[in-house]
């Protein structure tokens, strides 16, 4: 025995080295990915800056030359003005000079009003001599001083540090999970936070290899958040979470794992009534069902009645169980169970009938019950049954005896299974309230059943027994008088 905790030990340790080694790995490679990534990202912002440097460059060329161009057309409209102007001037001192030497008194007064003429209308004298334009520059110069101290500044943005998640604030119930954490420093840049998590059926630390997705919650602004409606298909959950200011998001926390079981069943179609259409969480009546099986047993052997009795249906008229575990449920048992036994423990699933379902149970039973017996009509079943065809009747029935429940039967009926204490409680789905308990000291591992005429029946599993159902289950305990009659 030593021995073998030993080997137990080992193999354990080993597990636990291997999970770190696959970690180690995978962290490994997301550094080398995370890294070229970054590199990436860092060569895309580079280039979007050297970018936008070129747009604002070739902006400001375009500016100066198009001020050089202006001024350099000003001034060479003013230049070209000018040497008109002075070219005219020319002539004109020119002619007023030769006119100087003309000996004739009134060709000298002719060519003199000419000239005065001339001058009086001489552009001259109305040509301004001052440039219109300067050819200073200095407006369109830049000083980037600040902006290439600005550029010296950069540096990788400030990260977030990781969050610490204590597992002794988080609360699983009620098919809910509760996830608090906390900064290990005051950080008032943090915007929000990010929480993953993920389904697993190992303890611990969570596994690389062979592992659900992590699934996201994002935009958390408080420091814990509420996951419900939760189905618990798994034993565990891993948890972590990461705090994100307005630029980036920081590491993540260290993991933690919480336990989430519950109890998880589907119905047995290899051994329910050929009548039934049986799926993983649903069951429906099949009035076709096994007909060509059984057209010939009832057409020779039973004619005038509608089913089979229990000495003359055929057990080659079955088609082979899958599990091979049980008989085939027949004659008038219309009854299909759950596939997985209860040994011990607490458990709670919950039954919806459709609308029009005329006849229906729901109950547990040994494995023993018989391939023609009906779901409380027996000393190995209980269960509480709902008719709606002819009369509408609500009772708890076993071993053949009937409770009449004076109360309404609920959209969806609750199934509260206490192996170790030996009880069997009904309660409405909805408001919790409790329909009927048995007490009984079960001998054998049970099973879920489930009964249904004309109508269908669908199941929620992977549920924990609800806070409000553990609470009654406490003061229900001092009372028993209301189920004695049907207690073993």
């Amino acid at each position: 025995e030593a021995l073998q905790r030993i080997i137990s030990t080992l193999a354990n340790k080993n597990d636990e080295i291997q999970n770190f080694i696959d970690t180690l790995n995978h962290t490994l490679k997301g550094v080398q990915e995370n890294s070229s990534n970054i590199l990436s990202e860092l060569d895309e912002e580079f280039d979007s800056l050297y970018s936008i440097l070129d747009e604002v460059k070739e902006s400001m060329v375009s500016t100066i030359k198009q001020e050089q161009a202006r001024k350099s057309q000003e001034l060479q409209s003013q230049l070209s003005q000018c040497n008109n102007a002075l070219e005219n001037s020319e002539e004109l001192l020119e002619f007023a000079t030769r006119s100087l030497d003309i000996k004739e008194p009134e060709e000298f007064s002719k060519a003199a009003r000419q000239i005065k003429d001339r001058v009086t209308m001489a552009s001259a004298f109305r040509l301004s001599l001052k440039p219109k334009v300067s050819d200073n520059m200095t407006h369109l110069m830049v000083d980037f001083s600040q902006e290439r101290q600005m550029l010296q500044t950069l540096k990788f943005l400030p990260v977030p540090k990781a969050p610490e998640i204590d597992p002794g604030d988080c609360l699983v119930a009620d098919n809910s999970v509760t996830v608090a954490w906390r900064m290990p420093e005051e950080d008032s840049k943090i915007d929000h936070f990010i929480l993953e998590y993920r389904k697993t059926n190992f303890d611990g630390l969570p596994r690389v290899k062979d592992e659900r997705c992590w699934e996201m919650v994002e935009n958390i602004k408080g420091s814990e958040y509420t996951l419900s409606g939760l189905k618990f298909d798994s034993k565990y959950m891993n948890f972590r979470v990461r705090a994100c200011n307005k630029a980036v998001a920081g590491e993540y926390s260290d993991p933690v794992t919480l336990e989430t079981k519950a109890l998880n069943f589907s119905l047995d179609n290899s051994s329910s009534h050929l009548n039934l259409k049986v799926e993983d969480t649903c069951v429906e009546w099949d009035p076709t069902g096994g007909k060509g099986q059984e057209s010939k047993i009832k057409g020779k052997e039973n004619k005038g009645s509608g089913t089979p009795s229990p000495k003359r249906t055929s057990v080659g008229s079955r088609p082979p169980a899958v599990r091979g575990s049980r008989d085939r449920f027949t004659g008038e048992s219309y009854t299909v169970l759950g596939d997985t036994a209860i040994e011990s423990g607490q458990h709670y699933w919950e039954v919806k009938a459709q609308k029009d379902c005329k006849s229906y149970s729901v109950g547990v039973a040994y494995k023993t019950l018989g391939k023609f017996d009906q779901l409380g009509k027996t000393n190995t079943s209980w269960c509480i049954h709902v008719n709606n065809w002819l009369q509408n009747t609500f009772a708890a029935k076993h071993n053949n005896k009937v409770k009449a429940l004076d109360i309404s039967v609920p959209e969806k009926i609750g199934v509260f299974c206490d192996f170790d204490g030996g009880q069997l409680s009904f309660y409405d789905a909805n408001s919790k309230q409790l329909l009927y308990s048995f007490k009984t000291k079960f001998t054998q591992p049970v099973l879920p059943g489930f009964m249904v005429w004309c109508g269908g029946l669908s199941l929620s599993t992977g549920m924990q027994v609800p806070s409000a159902v553990r609470t009654l289950q406490k003061s229900e305990n001092g009372m028993t008088g209301s189920t004695s009659s049907l207690n073993n």
